[in-house]
This record gives structure tokens, C-alpha cells and sequence, in this order.
């Protein structure tokens, strides 16, 4: 049996303070670290070996991966990261509280905007501040591929082609893998492995610092799915 563990990252500082993070490279709040050094702690007691492990290109889910591998004594293994993984991009909206926002533009709106599967929310040009463009991490991207915002469909269509080129043959081949990454990355993945209605993932929430484990067979399908 095939183990697959995915973990959104702890807390970060921009959770605590209730803003949009998307794509802005935030780090992870006191909180956050001490909730990713508690799934290492997890990960060790459930005896589960890893073989390969995913992240985004962005520090919270980074360290996220760090701690948790550290705690759980496999920080040597294997690490891919890529933009892929990174979290839903939230265009215009990056860096705004929450709250405020509601304030501005209307509580009804700003939910459509964050639970709406298909809705974009107000998007950043690439010659805005704060696009990813500027981004280094980016250089290598077709600019086309650079979002100016995302919803949560848009974000699986990034995600999925990662998950059948790079991770769905390592679980194939019988390797245990882990992915450290972003609540909207990750419910996209628990959209399509799932095959949850487009309807339902708005209600599926992943907890900061939590594994969920899946048991898959050998044609990755789900016989058990565990929250540590």
C-alpha cells in the first residue's frame, strides 16, 4: 500500500493578521512552526518512511516541509520544488485584510471571491506592484504562464499536470511521498484524487499543520484516508 501524505503549511504571519497572501512570500508565524514541528512529531509515531517529497517555491510551505521531515528524522530525502504547488494566486487582492476588503467591495462579494470555484478575483497586471513577474524565482516561465490572479479551477488546471508528469508515477512505482504546500493547492489535488464535485471542494477545508494520509493501491486509488 502507497502512502501519501499532504500537509498545507503552518500558520504564517499574514494568517495571523487575517490578510491575502497568494503568491507573496511570507514566513511562517511562531505558531505556524510550532504547528509543522507537531506534524513531524505525528509523521514520526505514525512510523510512515518517505521516499520523495514535494513543496511550492514559497518559504512558508518550504519550512513547513523542514520541520516536519526534521521532526520525523527524514530530512535527507529527495525534495522537488515548483511554482506548481504554489498557492492560489489572489491577484489585486494580495496583501489586503480580509475584513477591510468585506468593507470595500461587500461582504457577498469578497466570499465569491474566496469560495466561488470559478470566479477570478480582481487581477494585477505584470506591470503592477507586487506581480510575480518581478520575481526571480519566475524568470524561466513563459510570462504567459506568470497568473494575475486565479480562482480555485484555475489553480488545478496548474496543479494537475505536475501531479500526472511528477508525482502520480513516483506513487506508481510504489513510493510513500509527501507534499507540503497551500490550502487551494492542496484542495485542488483533494478535488481531483477524491473527485470531489465542483459544488462540494468549496466546502473542504485543510487545516494549518495537519497530515492527512491516504493509503492508495496500485492504481491509486483511495482505500483509507487518515487526518493525524
Amino acid at each position: 500500500m502507497t502512502k501519501l501524505v499532504f500537509i498545507r503549511h503552518g500558520q504564517s504571519e499574514w494568517n495571523l493578521k487575517n490578510l491575502f497572501t497568494g503568491w507573496v512570500d511570507v514566513d511562517l508565524s511562531e505558531k505556524g512552526v510550532e504547528e509543522a514541528k507537531e506534524a513531524g512529531r505525528k509523521l514520526k509515531e505514525s512510523g510512515i518512511q518517505f521516499d520523495q517529497a514535494y513543496t511550492s517555491v514559497l518559504t512558508r510551505a518550504i519550512k513547513t516541509l523542514h520541520y516536519a521531515l526534521e521532526g520525523c528524522g527524514q530530512l535527507w530525502i529527495p525534495e522537488t520544488k515548483t511554482w506548481r504547488l504554489n498557492e492560489r494566486h489572489y491577484g489585486a487582492l494580495q496583501g489586503k485584510n480580509k475584513a477591510k476588503a468585506a468593507e470595500k467591495y461587500g461582504d457577498e462579494q469578497v466570499h465569491i471571491w474566496r469560495r466561488s470555484y470559478d470566479v477570478l478575483p480582481p487581477l494585477l497586471s505584470a506591470d503592477d506592484e507586487g506581480s510575480a513577474a518581478k520575481d526571480r524565482r519566475y524568470a524561466d516561465l513563459d510570462p504567459r504562464a506568470i497568473p494575475g490572479g486565479e480562482n480555485l479551477k484555475v489553480t488545478l488546471e496548474r496543479v494537475i499536470p505536475f501531479w500526472e508528469d511528477e508525482i502520480a508515477p513516483k506513487l506508481l512505482d510504489g513510493k510513500n511521498v509527501i507534499i507540503a504546500a497551500h490550502g487551494n493547492s492542496l484542495r485542488a489535488l483533494t478535488k481531483y484524487i477524491e473527485g470531489i464535485s465542483d459544488a462540494d471542494i468549496m466546502n473542504v477545508e485543510m487545516t494549518t499543520g495537519q497530515p492527512v494520509v491516504y493509503d492508495l493501491d496500485e492504481k491509486l486509488n483511495i482505500v483509507n484516508k487518515t487526518k493525524l
